[in-house]
């Protein structure tokens, strides 16, 4: 089974923050949260005060963490978000906006959200304009410090994966992270995560799907594949790339139960997967706490194949195709 421990609590990630947090859980654990408190970190930097406590083991540093690299800056039109269309374009090195990508996963750009808690997950797929701006409808269900990832591969370039703060002005109390669970309950779906993962070392996950107590043996394919896995790590939101085992139509890979990627986690610590899976015309998301002991180390508790968390009332999806679900 996975290792999986009881998580730590997250109180807040972004050390502007630190004492806005701080005092607010002194007086009862609410606070309005405002634009003006939504500062920034300077590229690159871990936003959570953890700095070098992350043990990574990879030569290059997780995706997301960075607004710019390789001369490609993500640049939003704005860092607080209200409603209605998110807007922003990626700058290349010589300075104007990238108009041409390659496309992967079956789009040009992958756009994930999530807030600082690792709740209010999206992902989401922006239209291009011919000036090289991107845009999407987003809907940011609570107030609250959000993060966004941009995922894409200039024309001729390696792919990118570059991130941004955007504040959700108003009243916001920081969700704890889940308990780690082997089960994820979205509708009538059940979708059971297995697998051994260590720091630094790629591993194999699965994740099998059933419906009403019976395995999932049609899943549709859903961005080249027939699940797309995000993984994001506590504290900084490091997001990590996880890649499926096996595609639509090779001859090999079968639509379900189980779905397989290779994951590599940087560094111990606990960390928040996403699966996306369509069924039956609709994109769901089974969410779950991972916990990566250090090396040669083990976790507190392994819940039982009985444990499992169930999806809150709306997943963020809004519709039944892709399009419709933004993804």
């Amino acid at each position: 089974m996975i290792a999986l421990k009881t998580p730590i609590k997250i109180a807040g990630y972004v050390a502007g923050l630190a004492v806005v947090f701080a005092a607010a859980l002194w007086a009862g654990g609410r606070f309005d949260f405002s634009p003006q408190d939504a500062e920034a970190t300077p590229d690159g930097a871990h936003d959570d005060g953890h700095g070098g406590d992350h043990d990574t083991a990879a030569d290059d540093p997780p995706g997301g963490l960075q607004i710019a690299q390789d001369g490609y800056r993500l640049v939003p039109e704005s860092d607080v978000h209200t409603g209605g269309d998110y807007r922003f374009h990626i700058e290349g090195p010589d300075g104007a906006p990238v108009t041409e990508f390659t496309t992967e996963h079956d789009a040009d750009l992958h756009l994930i959200v999530a807030r600082r808690d690792l709740t209010g997950y999206q992902h989401l797929h922006p239209e291009l304009a011919d000036d090289g701006t991107w845009s999407t409808p987003l809907d940011l269900p609570e107030p609250g410090q959000y993060r966004v990832f941009a995922d894409f591969a200039p024309a001729g370039a390696e792919g990118l994966t570059l991130g941004a703060d955007l504040a959700a002005p108003g009243d916001h109390t920081p969700a704890d992270l889940p308990e780690p669970a082997a089960e994820y309950r979205v509708d009538d779906y059940t979708v059971t995560l297995d697998g051994d993962v260590s720091a630094g070392t790629a591993t194999s996950v699965t994740l099998s799907v059933s419906l009403d107590g019976e395995p999932v043996t049609d899943l549709e394919p859903y961005l080249g594949a027939y699940g797309h896995l995000v993984a994001l790590r506590g504290g900084d939101l490091a997001y990590l790339h996880v890649h499926p085992e096996g595609t639509p139509g090779d001859g090999e890979t079968t639509p379900g139960p189980e779905v397989g990627f290779q994951i590599t986690v940087p560094s111990p610590g606990d960390y928040r997967l996403f699966l996306d899976f369509k069924h039956d015309g609709e994109v769901r998301t089974a969410e779950f706490t991972l916990s990566v002991p250090p090396t040669g180390g083990h976790p507190d508790d392994t819940p039982s194949g009985d444990t499992a968390t169930e999806s809150p009332s709306g997943d963020g999806h809004e519709g039944d195709d892709d399009g419709g679900h933004g993804h």
